[in-house]
């Protein structure tokens, strides 16, 4: 027979799971749309997804013909077709930021992020063709994904930590993008770089918010004595 006090703790654990679930039930909403298309992308044949991925891509020939379907649908879809890193970081970063923002704030910070950051890269990869420093057949680009709009909340979430350990954060933060960035400089590694500075332009959305910052020594302090 099962130990009643493992039973307790169990049901324990899952209604706190519950709990934190439902307080962000638009990220887990997104996740469970991003698990259907990701089954998708893993049966459909090639020439399918293919035609699916370049047909919701956020390239410069979508975004002058049809800007907001083009914008909408590349959210939709996950850059690689694997889900489960994107259950982590939508459950470390996103749900947080749901939580403490509200979905209205969360939504416009991550949409910023979005559209700023897809227009920033896709402009300078526009100059590049203009200037024949790029193939022009890259207007065709497939460009798709949720990172945008992750990397802007990311970057927004600096503002919910206690100084000193918020500046660590934004130093990790800035470090591994920008090394993506020196050692493949193109359209997608400009997107997230420049998606860190449009959510940390996002700061008056966030002194709204009462909540205090949160002190990671602390919280670890906290969960040792837990």
């Amino acid at each position: 027979m099962a130990d009643p006090s493992i039973h307790a703790r169990l049901n324990g654990w899952s209604a706190a799971v519950w709990r934190f679930v439902r307080s962000a039930p638009l990220t887990y909403l997104w996740l469970t749309v991003l698990l259907i298309t990701t089954i998708i992308q893993r049966t459909a044949s090639r020439r399918h997804l293919h035609s699916l991925l370049v047909h919701d891509s956020t390239n410069i020939r979508h975004l002058l013909t049809d800007p907001l379907d083009a914008l909408f649908s590349s959210l939709l879809w996950i850059d690689g077709g694997y889900w489960s890193p994107y259950l982590l970081l939508f459950t470390l970063f996103l749900a947080p930021a749901e939580h403490w923002l509200g979905k209205i704030r969360w939504l416009t910070v991550g949409l910023t992020a979005h559209i700023g950051a897809t227009y920033i890269s896709e402009g300078l990869l526009y100059l590049e063709i203009q200037y024949h420093q790029a193939p022009h057949k890259l207007v065709h680009a497939t460009d798709i994904g949720v990172s945008y709009f992750m990397v802007g909340l990311i970057a927004v979430l600096a503002y919910r930590i206690a100084t000193p350990w918020r500046w660590g954060y934004l130093a990790i933060l800035i470090l591994i993008f920008t090394v993506t960035l020196v050692i493949d400089a193109n359209f997608t590694a400009i997107g997230h770089f420049s998606a860190i500075f449009i959510g940390l332009l996002c700061y008056p959305l966030t002194r709204v918010r009462n909540a205090p910052p949160v002190n990671p020594a602390k919280l670890l302090a906290a969960l040792r004595s837990g």
